[in-house]
This record gives C-alpha cells, structure tokens and sequence, in this order.
C-alpha cells in the first residue's frame, strides 16, 4: 500500500462523521457511567480481533480513544465524562452539536496516531482502538505491543466494525457490526440500557429503508462508487466488501462497484472504475473543519472527475450524479451511520425513501 494513500484512508477513518441527527435523543448519564453504579452486570468479557479475550470487573473511569469516532460513541452512550484522552480529535462540526463543547475539553494526546509512550503514560486503564490492526496500519504509528499494555495496566478494545474488517470472513452487508460495537461498549462501560436504546433507534431508521427498497431487484439497483478523494487521485482507493462503507451502500439500496474486492480497502487503477461506469459517485472527503472548507474540498473532487481525462466521460460524472457524503460517515460505524443509509437511500430512490 502506498503510504501517502494510506494516509488519506487512515484519516478517513480517524473522525466521526459530520452531519445528520443522531440514533436517538441526547445521551443521559447512568450511575455506571459515573462510576457510582453498583455493578450490574459485570464481570464483562470482551474480544479482540483475533479472539484473545479481555474482563472488565467494573466499568472503567478512566478511557482513552483512538480517534473522534470512538470518542462520539461514548457521548452517545453517556461515558463521554470518562474520556482522558484522544488521538486524531474531531474538527469543528465533526461531532453532533451537543457534544460539541465536551469533545473540546478532552485533552489531546495525538492530532493523529497517538505516541506509544504517551499512551502508556496516559494513566488511562483503557484504550478504545477504531483502527490499529487494520492490515498494513502497522507504519502509520509505534503502536504498543500487548504485553506493554498490561505492563502499563491498560485493557485494550477494539471497534472491531471497522479494526477487524478486513479479517471478516464475509462481505459487510449491514450494520450488525457496528450495533455489535455499541452493544459492547455499552457493556464495558455500564451504559447497556442505553446501547439498546441507540442501537434500536439505528434499527428502525435502516429497517424503513429496507422495507421500502424490499421489492426492488438487484439488478435494478444503481451502481455505486465510492471515491475515497483524500487517498489520492494518482490512484483511487476501492472500498471493498469488508468495509463498513460496503454494507451502508448495499442497505441504501446500491452496487457498490467493487463489491468483488474482498478485504476493506484496496488501490485500484482508474481503468478499473472506469470499466466499472457508475451510476452515482459519492464524493467522500475528510472534514475539514467548517462548512466553507467542507464546500471547498467537494468542489475540488467533483472538478477533478469532471476535468480528469479518464472520467470525465462516465456516466455518473456526466449526468451530475454525485453525492457530497463526508468520508468518516460512510466509512467508520458509530450511531449515524443509520442516518447516512436513509440520506444515500433517499438520493438513489426518491421516490421510495423520504
């Protein structure tokens, strides 16, 4: 994998996403969540990627994340307050407006991949991790080896909806992955009650979506290609059947282009996509960090198809068909990934999903 392109998929996957409400109402904090519960529930067992197992004994009061995703996940389950630390910390607008103000207190310990010496000096007893065994991650960061954490009294988890994927032994498509993760942190944490609340909230919205798009055939469903912009445009990134990013395109009702891929992500050649012709191109790039600069970067990918020799001529380019869909909402789970399912649902069928 280039470097340079893995940096823009790592950067991808490193924020939450940017617009849409959320799974449910505002997150409430339980008396787990604040460490003064009584324990319900516990001990709590827990895998990585590989099946080592991990047991939480009681909720933790201090928790470190990876990146904004993990950290939005535990503001929606109401953990937010535990939160020591974060890598990769969300933009402006990257996070849900109420927890905007929270998520600017959490004291950031890397703007990318956080420091292995930082991490073990964190004082937290946990770290969420989105994405540090993602195959060919290993470059992007010194990342601690299993028997440092324990050293340094640290349980690492995993989102394993987005760090195991390529591991999958099947194509991602739906979101029990990511209602999995919620579920677990929610465990982990002592926010259960409202883990379920979240994740049946996801549930109604993507059970609408399938219900209305039941009696349309596969063969009927618009192509789909997702152009991952800040990997690069020397040569663009697929995003294969692994991916989170597969299961929300096949719930909105589209043909992920690359949906014969198997793993999550994979460099592909633009006589590939071409080959491919799209129906629709979501323009998939990173936040910015305000709303101009957000417009400024659509526009740069959607001038860049329409100019760039090679697609300029698809079909989807042609006719405008193109979604400006952040990046980090169609390619890392969290609580809205329901609400970019319905927003992809409704651009694909109109006339189906309101």
């Amino acid at each position: 994998m280039r470097p340079r392109a893995w940096c823009g998929v790592l950067a991808a996957v490193a924020l939450s996403a940017t617009a849409c409400g959320g799974g449910g109402s505002d997150a409430k904090e339980t008396d787990a969540a604040k460490g003064t519960g009584s324990g319900s529930g516990f001990p709590v067992t827990v895998s990585d990627c590989m099946g080592a197992k991990t047991t939480f004994d009681a909720a933790p009061k201090k928790i470190v994340t990876s990146n904004a995703a993990a950290l939005e996940l535990l503001m929606w389950l109401g953990a937010g307050d535990k939160v020591v630390g974060t890598g990769f910390p969300p933009g402006k607008g990257a996070v849900p407006q109420q927890f905007a103000d929270r998520a600017a207190k959490v004291p950031v310990l890397g703007k990318t991949v956080i420091p292995k010496e930082k991490l073990l000096g964190s004082g937290t007893e946990v770290y969420i991790d989105s994405f540090s065994s993602m195959k060919n991650m290993g470059g992007m960061g010194d990342a601690p080896k299993p028997e440092e954490f324990k050293a340094a009294g640290i349980k690492h988890v995993f989102l394993k909806s987005t760090a195991c994927a390529a591991m999958n032994k099947a194509p991602r498509t739906d979101l029990s992955g990511v209602t999995a993760d919620i579920e677990e942190l929610g465990r982990i944490t002592g926010t259960s009650a409202r883990a379920g609340e979240l994740v049946g909230g996801m549930r109604k919205k993507t059970d609408a979506v399938r219900d209305a798009l039941k009696d349309v055939p596969q063969d009927k469903r618009p192509s789909y290609f997702l152009f991952d912009y800040d990997a690069g445009t020397k040569q663009p990134m697929a995003v294969c059947n692994r991916q989170v990013a597969n299961a929300v395109i096949t719930m909105a009702g589209g043909r992920n282009v690359f949906d014969g891929c198997d793993g999550d992500f994979k460099p592909v050649g633009w006589e590939d996509v071409v080959a491919k012709n799209p129906d629709w191109i979501q323009l998939a790039v990173r936040n910015r960090g305000s709303e101009e600069a957000n417009r400024k970067a659509f526009d740069e990918a959607a001038d860049f198809l329409r100019t760039f020799s090679a697609t300029k001529d698809l079909k989807a380019v042609k006719e405008g068909h193109f979604l400006r869909i952040g990046s980090e909402r169609t390619t890392i789970g969290g609580v809205r990934s329901a609400d970019t399912v319905q927003e992809i649902a409704h651009t694909l069928h109109p006339d189906r999903v309101k």
